[in-house]
């Protein structure tokens, strides 16, 4: 659900088109493709920052529902005006991603366009990013565009924590795995999601369904939706967190890739991680209090 108004030109256009493929006779808009589709960037909206800077905030649409391409920086991944790494992923989770990262413009940006190019499967979308005052969001439109209700925001709500103890930068030859170690904190605020009235225990058959709900999510290859996924995560206590493989080749396996941080405050986060490929990854991880999220890189030389 979005409830920010108006919708940024590069979406109007996508909905358009959409509206054209749905009227186009012989088009199944229905189908479902696993691979071969384009990463579309998409503009979410701009932040204030306390020292009058702001935060373009930007996501992305994978049309695949399994394939994750990778697109390097350069021609086929930059930002204009440059530098043309701002910090985007060059690997793509699978469907919409929301709030993935944002690029700091100074205080006298003025009415200047952030354009993020992207080039996947031989077609080119960009993502015109500017500081519209219709375009502003702030942690409410946050909540509730990441399925959390459209009931507000508490004011108070600070950013979690999140380090690993052992260093950013770490090393692991193949066919070995790595074992990382975070430690995740919080306020407490916004807390646990609000829970029904009727109890798991008093309704064995809704146990059953999200019994059966999680299994099928811990099947999925990749998750289709991230960013709702991360904030069911950590609205179970009021504090999660979750591995992406950000950048670099190959596959990248997280197990687990995330969890609820069970007394909603603070603790540990183990987590093994499998590579298919030598090279040089970004593994980032998200501390998550299902509105406001801290992302920590981690580099890994794999050999």
């Amino acid at each position: 659900m979005t409830i920010r108004t108006p919708q940024p030109i590069g979406v109007v256009c996508a909905a358009l088109t959409l509206l054209a493929l749905v009227a186009a006779p012989g088009v199944d808009a229905q189908i479902r493709y696993d691979r071969g589709q384009n990463v579309a960037p998409v503009f979410e909206g701009w932040e204030r920052n306390s020292d009058g800077t702001f935060n373009m905030v930007f996501g992305y649409m994978n049309r695949n529902y399994q394939e994750m391409p990778e697109a390097p920086i350069g021609a086929a991944n930059a930002f204009e005006p440059g530098p043309a790494d701002r910090g985007q992923p060059t690997r793509f989770y699978p469907r919409r991603q929301q709030f993935v990262f944002r690029v700091q413009v100074p205080a006298d940006w003025g009415d200047k366009d952030l354009v993020w190019t992207l080039t996947t499967h031989g077609r080119t979308d960009r993502a015109i990013g500017r500081l519209w005052l219709a375009w502003e969001i702030d942690d409410g439109v946050i909540r509730a565009n990441r399925g959390m209700g459209a009931r507000g925001a508490p004011s108070d709500n600070q950013h979690p924590s999140i380090a690993v103890p052992g260093g950013t930068d770490l090393t692991v030859t193949l066919p070995d795995t790595l074992t990382i170690t975070a430690v995740v904190g919080d306020d407490g605020i916004p807390g646990p999601r609000p829970r029904p009235a009727t109890t798991d225990d008093d309704d064995p058959q809704r146990a059953a369904r999200r019994a059966a709900d999680a299994a099928r999510r811990a099947s999925r290859p990749h998750p289709t939706n991230q960013a709702i996924v991360n904030a069911r995560v950590a609205g179970e206590t009021g504090l999660g967190i979750t591995w992406l493989h950000y950048r670099g080749p190959g596959r990248v396996r997280f197990d687990p890739m995330n969890a609820s941080i069970e007394g909603g405050r603070g603790g540990q986060f183990e987590t093994t991680v499998t590579f298919t490929e030598p090279g040089t990854h970004i593994l980032r991880a998200y501390a998550d209090d299902s509105i406001k999220t801290t992302p920590l890189d981690v580099t890994v030389t794999v050999k």
